[in-house]
């Protein structure tokens, strides 16, 4: 059995301001665990490079070897407070000893209801809001589907190129991040229409409507060559692509996506699984610009790290029934009492913590990018950041080369490389991150 950390070796950890790595990556314990796992899980698992956690705390990881790590994707933005803040914690534990599970679907759980009364009051739908739980950001956007059809009474959904909403079959024929996704497990859910994104960057291409992800091509292609509006019952979108590169559109560009839904009668569902719960300085991505969706769909970082999901609808759009829909262990009572931990964490100052951390944060990036051409863009909101390179194996080799000095970074889309570290980072660990991005960076331009 493994020995009990103590407190004072937590604190410790949670302290530390930069890497320290004991070993060669991978060490001897963890080449153990890769071996092993390497015989028995699924192959599809993408691994994209040998870690192998023990424990974390604050923005630090510790591997089963010994070695630290300063922690810039979060569990890909999911341990939005950090690793294991003592509050949420506390607050599992506490919930714990009283319940650990009755399914929400068919009993009443009293932490599943102040869960979704706290996201009725979070959350700008336009209206009083009724949300349903579910295990994980995937679910919430087949939950969306599924209301968007059964309330409109509409089969068309229209989602964007770049954009990555699970890989679930409702989640995944939405998804058009990569061809991979979604390859050999047609036919996919029938009625997706993909459109572009709104994309300023694009690094030597022509500029065009359909490149720009001008919003005329829903009005002249989708609706003049495709379906009629009428058909369509709703546009999922991230408010910033996540997977899909961390690509922030042009100011005015959702809030003409709002006007055109409000015109045609389209329910706007903004996919917030990766962009809310306080990534971007606000609590909803959505809010930067002023745009209230019809649904809200939130994930990752809502319980710091246990699974939950979210679909949170304006009240008047939850027509469906008893039975019509309904999960087993969504609203977990272990998972909703670290999400009202969360919220009240990122209420009370994580939020504005990663605004000005981010803040901090993206100006050093770009500070780097104009002294090291291998750079094409910095872009982002909050602690949501992605820096684009000149292709694929550039931002790959840049992301191995950060992860051999112990920081921990995630490639997105086709060619960058994306930040999102705990909201809990610090000034002092973002200078130690930059200066080992700046390391890798120019390693890698050597040996371009």
């Amino acid at each position: 059995m493994e020995a009990v950390v103590s407190t004072a070796a937590t604190e410790d950890l949670a302290s530390a301001v930069a890497p320290s790595l004991v070993t060669d990556l991978p060490g001897p314990l963890a080449r153990q665990v890769i071996e092993r796992d390497a015989r028995v899980t699924s192959p599809s698992l993408p691994r994209a490079y040998p870690l192998v956690p023990r424990r974390g705390a604050g923005s630090m990881l510790e591997d089963v070897d010994g070695n630290r790590f300063l922690d810039f994707n979060a569990g890909i933005a999911v341990c939005s407070t950090g690793h294991a803040h003592p509050d949420v914690v506390e607050a599992v534990r506490t919930q714990a000893e009283m319940l650990l599970h009755y399914s929400g679907t068919d009993f009443y759980l009293p932490i599943y209801s102040e869960v979704c009364e706290e996201l009725d009051r979070i959350t700008p739908v336009g209206g009083a809001a009724r949300s349903f739980l579910t295990n994980s950001g995937t679910e919430a956007v087949e939950a969306a589907i599924k209301l968007a059809r059964h309330h409109t009474g509409r089969q068309y959904v229209i989602g964007f190129f770049g954009a990555f909403h699970g890989r679930s079959y409702g989640s995944v024929s939405l998804t058009a991040s990569k061809s991979l996704y979604r390859a050999t497990f047609g036919p996919l859910l029938p009625g997706i229409i993909h459109a572009p994104f709104g994309n300023r960057f694009r690094p030597n291409k022509p500029a065009s409507p359909e490149a720009l992800g001008d919003l005329d091509y829903i009005e002249d292609v989708v609706f003049k060559r495709l379906v009629q509006p009428d058909e369509v019952a709703a546009v999922v979108v991230e408010p910033i692509l996540g997977e899909g590169g961390y690509v922030v559109p042009p100011d005015g560009w959702l809030q003409g996506l709002r006007e055109l839904c409000t015109r045609h009668g389209i329910l706007l569902v903004a996919d917030e699984v990766q962009t809310g719960m306080g990534r971007t300085g606000r609590m909803w991505a959505m809010q930067h610009w002023g745009v209230e969706p019809d649904i809200v769909l939130a994930g990752k970082g809502i319980a710091s790290g246990l699974p939950l999901g979210a679909m949170v609808a304006r009240e008047d759009l939850m027509t469906w029934t008893t039975g019509m829909h309904g999960s087993t262990y969504g609203g977990n009572p272990l998972s909703c009492a670290a999400a009202l931990a969360t919220f009240e964490l990122i209420e009370r100052d994580l939020a504005d913590n990663a605004a000005k951390v981010g803040a901090r944060l993206l100006d050093g990036l770009r500070a780097i990018a104009a002294g090291q051409p291998v750079i094409e863009d910095v872009r982002g909101m909050g602690l949501m950041i992605g820096i684009e390179f000149p292709d694929h194996d550039v931002a790959d080799a840049v992301e191995k080369a950060c992860f051999r000095r112990g920081l921990l970074v995630l490639g997105a889309g086709d060619s960058a490389v994306r930040m999102s570290p705990p909201l809990v980072v610090r000034p002092d660990q973002v200078d130690a991150a930059l200066g080992i991005f700046e390391e890798a960076c120019a390693e890698v331009a050597r040996t371009r």
